[in-house]
């Protein structure tokens, strides 16, 4: 069976769209031979919030206007103490002040999920770069209207009462970020077609293309986690570059996993769950299940 007829098998999607359902969430995938575009699909087309998995595309921009000669990313920006975004991660949580390059800014970003670092980085760039980045790419529904620091602040507003709050079901239905329409957005294939892009050098520009092509791919394997996309791929020799983002019932991730024979998939993997537990290690592992079917389909 080829991997185009694989793909296209009701069989793989109803396995995939069962790993969802068994842990009690509902879950949209795309999944694409970055070589061949054969290509696996499940609500592929469907807009989702897309949380810190829309840093890919603001490091993305960051790079591309880096090879076009736009920004220099060796800069060094100071980062007061004051002002820093909230997150459980990186600057947030420090208490110095600290001056980074763009780059390991970007790092920070990527390697912890940290708002702080991403938000400079909004900062420097602003959201319109970013959404005519992603434009220039043909990802027209892939849209940023907000920092992570405004991200949290309509958050905190709609759910009121703290943290607390967002284990109340009827506080978190009150989430503008959990409405596509209404915070960054994306869908599974225009995600996964970004990191497709950035492993077939489409991204970057110029005569530097091909190194800051390959400082980005460095950058997006620096991810800490590894409860999810990874846990598909549990093999020594198999890499996996990936992002994750996390809302209140909202767990993502999109990647890229490498295999030895040079076999490279890019996944987009979007999930909500019914339950508002913030630990449900049922739905992480649903991710990198959901992805390893898609990916063994495609290596058929």
């Amino acid at each position: 069976m080829t991997a185009s007829a694989a793909s296209a098998t009701p069989a793989v999607r109803a396995r995939i769209t069962a790993a969802f359902t068994d842990a009690g969430t509902v879950g949209q995938l795309y999944a694409v031979d970055v070589d061949s575009g054969a290509s696996v699909g499940v609500g592929a087309d469907t807009e989702q919030s897309t949380a810190s998995v829309h840093k890919i595309a603001l490091i993305a921009a960051l790079y591309r206007e880096a090879s076009l000669g736009r920004v220099d990313v060796t800069r060094r920006v100071e980062i007061p103490t004051s002002g820093r975004s909230p997150g459980p991660t990186g600057l947030a949580v420090m208490r110095d002040a600290a001056a980074l390059s763009l780059r390991d800014l970007a790092s920070l970003a990527v390697a912890v999920s940290d708002n702080t670092a991403a938000d400079v980085l909004w900062d420097a760039l602003g959201l319109d770069t970013v959404n005519r980045t992603m434009a220039e790419l043909g990802l027209t529904r892939t849209v940023a209207v907000q920092n992570m620091r405004e991200l949290y602040a309509t958050m905190a507003e709609d759910a009121g009462g703290g943290a607390a709050a967002l284990a109340d079901p009827g506080a978190v239905a009150r989430l503008r970020v959990l409405d596509p329409s209404r915070t960054n957005r994306s869908t599974p294939r225009e995600t996964a077609s970004l990191l497709a892009a950035i492993w077939r050098d489409e991204v970057c520009e110029g005569e530097r293309a091909a190194e800051y092509g390959a400082e980005l791919r460095a950058l997006l394997g620096l991810q800490a986690w590894s409860h999810r996309l990874a846990s598909g791929f549990p093999f020594d020799d198999v890499r996996v570059s990936g992002k994750t983002g996390s809302l209140p019932t909202l767990r993502h991730e999109a990647g890229v996993v490498e295999y030895p024979d040079g076999g490279r998939y890019a996944v987009a993997v979007f999930t909500r769950a019914a339950s508002t537990a913030v630990t449900l290690p049922p739905a992480d592992a649903a991710i990198g299940r959901a992805a390893r079917i898609a990916v063994d389909a495609l290596r058929v």
